[in-house]
């Protein structure tokens, strides 16, 4: 039996406690039911005979693409965009076609003395009474310019190329080991690589055809024959820097330098004598010369005496020496009809430029 406030058939079912109360969680709001599908029939739709009690509404139209839509279809067009300016843009993009570097073009000039060499023990003696009285001794002969950058090249990479043309100029004219001896592999790794097989070819199989002598390459003694009487070597020149190309820098490299030699062998009393050779010569960059700290040489244009015009001088340099006179007879013959041969020639040292003792 119920209690004395429930009723006879129990608690009805719509009331507190019934058998709705499991449902009281579930909340139907008012986008729910917009959102349904099915739509029941009012009670003044359902008197007009209507025997469906529900009908189906028709898909919400909603005006243009969802927000997510326009979302992902904009990232698309964003990644295709990116894309397309990569393709056209692209920071890294394979270097055009690089031109091999030229071959060298030397000329090596010999001049002759118009009497004998002067000499004296003393090397100190000879500089002071030479032209070259006020040149700097070594690498401080050689000082690099002040420089800045041009239309396509910064200064750090002005100063780069400047740089390496200093070093191949000192280690090729100042190296005592490179002056006397067999050493050459300090110059030759400051050469581009298109330029290395020339400068083998020119040391294994010497020639004075313009584009194999070794001393156009570098100045170098025949140790059988010649010393340095003084380490101390005077140089006096400029190093120039020019762009002729939004891709290629220029350096010009003119000095003069200065060795005071004895015989080989001789004591330190044994008379000294001044030998001179000036050289130019046309250094030429690209961007991976830049980075690499190489350089093409191009022309070197080499001068130096005292020397005889009859010596060979594509080799190795034979300096006359203290009391010494030249040779009788002039430089090789040149063949007018030899394809590829170099024009012999040969100058007269002027006494000007000789040490007055």
């Amino acid at each position: 039996m119920g209690g004395p406030g429930d009723p006879a058939e129990g608690t009805p079912e719509g009331g507190p406690g019934g058998g709705e109360d499991e449902y009281r969680s579930v909340v139907f709001d008012e986008s729910f039911v917009r959102a349904a599908r099915l739509q029941e029939f009012s009670a003044q739709e359902r008197i007009a005979d209507r025997a469906p009690a529900v009908r189906r509404r028709p898909p919400l139209r909603r005006g243009g693409l969802s927000r997510q839509a326009l979302v992902l279809v904009l990232l698309i067009a964003i990644a295709f965009g990116t894309a397309v300016y990569m393709g056209v843009r692209h920071p890294y993009q394979a270097p055009a076609a690089r031109q091999p570097a030229e071959p060298l073009r030397m000329t090596v000039i010999p001049l002759a003395p118009q009497g004998k060499v002067p000499g004296h023990p003393d090397p100190e003696q000879l500089y002071a009474h030479s032209p070259a009285a006020q040149y700097r001794v070594g690498a401080e002969g050689i000082p690099l310019p002040a420089s800045r950058r041009t239309a396509h090249f910064s200064d750090s990479q002005v100063v780069s190329a400047l740089t390496t043309a200093k070093d191949y100029v000192v280690r090729s004219s100042l190296d005592p080991d490179v002056l006397t001896g067999e050493q050459v592999r300090s110059v030759r790794v400051l050469l581009d690589t298109d330029q290395l097989d020339q400068f083998d070819q020119s040391f294994t199989r010497p020639a004075a055809d313009g584009r194999h002598a070794p001393t156009g390459w570098l100045v170098r003694f025949d140790p059988s024959e010649t010393e340095l009487a003084d380490r101390k070597i005077r140089v006096q020149g400029t190093l120039q820097a020019a762009e002729t190309d939004a891709s290629t820098l220029e350096v010009t490299a003119d000095h003069t330098f200065v060795y005071a030699l004895r015989p080989s062998g001789a004591d330190e009393e044994a008379r000294a004598s001044l030998f001179t050779v000036r050289r130019e010569l046309h250094f030429r960059f690209d961007r991976d010369d830049l980075r690499m700290h190489t350089a093409q040489l191009v022309v070197s244009y080499v001068q130096a005496g005292p020397l005889s015009c009859a010596e060979d001088s594509a080799n190795r340099l034979h300096p006359l020496l203290a009391d010494q006179t030249a040779k009788a007879g002039g430089p090789a013959g040149t063949d007018p009809y030899a394809t590829g041969s170099a024009t012999a020639l040969c100058g007269s040292l002027a006494t000007s430029a000789q040490p007055r003792v």
